[in-house]
């Protein structure tokens, strides 16, 4: 299928070694800090995800250093999560709330929101839980020079892996790639999604402070309005690629229906307004619980297809 990968076996992380490639990858005592990369942690579904992209990160062997920051969330608010703790002990910050819901927004923008305003950088890189990054130093150092050329908001191409291979997700994700580079390519919309942009953190507060911003989806076409340069890059080494694990692909009916609900989100929320929140649906959002990195849906929150 286009742009799906699967992903090698790989041995369990060691702890240790994490620590250690954090520790080299943060360590700012001769260098400055480039960039802080923020990942928001749904704790009902990604505490254990996140150590694959923390590895994954911790793999970095460029010039540069770079802050890492979870934002944990979506937890009863008696009931801290014990991997904190780890996390912590892995020498990254740590952000912890029971919610960050907030009315018309996506809750994993909202998470992004607090990371990027505790940030102790300008620049930010976002990257989803559950993302794996194929080339940790590619990647994280073109971000640096996007930045350091005077780009202001940056993004690469973002791709799929443990995808179910049936005909309805065939179509979805060729659906999914025809539509990013219709909307890049010919109408010049900058496309980043949660799963791996970078921007810059002063602009996009700015934007959210105004009601600009309640998406990923509106992040880039906002920057890029505000006057801010946006670049993106194809290039496979700079490939990032998020799971599949909402790709159900079991019927025809719920993959129309999804591309309906697209198809109107999109029309909802790329146009740039300064009630962007009133606008994107988003408090219908269900509340996401995985279990073996399957969906499991509260049955008393709102449903959106999946």
């Amino acid at each position: 299928m286009l742009y799906t990968y699967d992903l090698p076996v790989e041995p369990a992380v060691s702890l240790d070694d994490l620590r250690t490639g954090l520790e080299s990858l943060q360590a700012a005592t001769d260098r400055d800090l480039a960039a802080t990369v923020v990942i928001p942690v749904n704790a009902k579904g990604d505490l254990e995800n996140v150590l694959r992209i923390l590895s994954d990160l911790a793999s970095y062997d460029g010039e540069h250093a770079f802050e890492v920051m979870l934002i944990v969330n979506n937890y009863a608010p008696d009931t801290l999560p014990k991997m904190i703790e780890t996390y912590s002990m892995l020498g990254v910050r740590v952000l912890s709330y029971p919610s960050v819901r907030r009315h018309g927004e996506a809750v994993a923008l909202s998470a992004r929101l607090i990371g990027t305003r505790n940030a102790r950088t300008e620049n930010v890189i976002h990257f989803d839980a559950d993302c794996r990054i194929r080339n940790a130093t590619a990647l994280l150092d073109w971000y640096v020079e996007q930045f350091a050329a005077g780009a202001k908001v940056a993004y690469t191409q973002v791709g799929f892996y443990d995808v179910h291979d049936s005909w309805p997700n065939r179509v979805r994700t060729l659906c999914h790639f025809t539509a990013r580079w219709f909307k890049r390519a010919i109408m010049k919309i900058p496309t980043t999604r949660g799963s791996n942009y970078a921007v810059n953190g002063k602009m996009l507060i700015a934007a959210y402070d105004a009601g600009m911003v309640a998406d990923e989806l509106n992040v880039g076409p906002t920057i890029k309005a505000s006057g801010g340069r946006a670049v993106f890059s194809n290039a496979r080494q700079h490939l990032v690629l998020t799971s599949g694990r909402m790709f159900t692909g079991r019927s025809w009916v719920r993959l129309f229906q999804y591309l309906k609900y697209r198809l109107r989100y999109n029309l909802r929320v790329i146009p740039i307004r300064s009630d962007a929140a009133a606008h994107s649906g988003r408090e219908r959002d269900p509340e996401r619980c995985f279990v073996d990195n399957q969906q499991v849906l509260d049955a008393h929150a709102a449903t959106i297809p999946k």
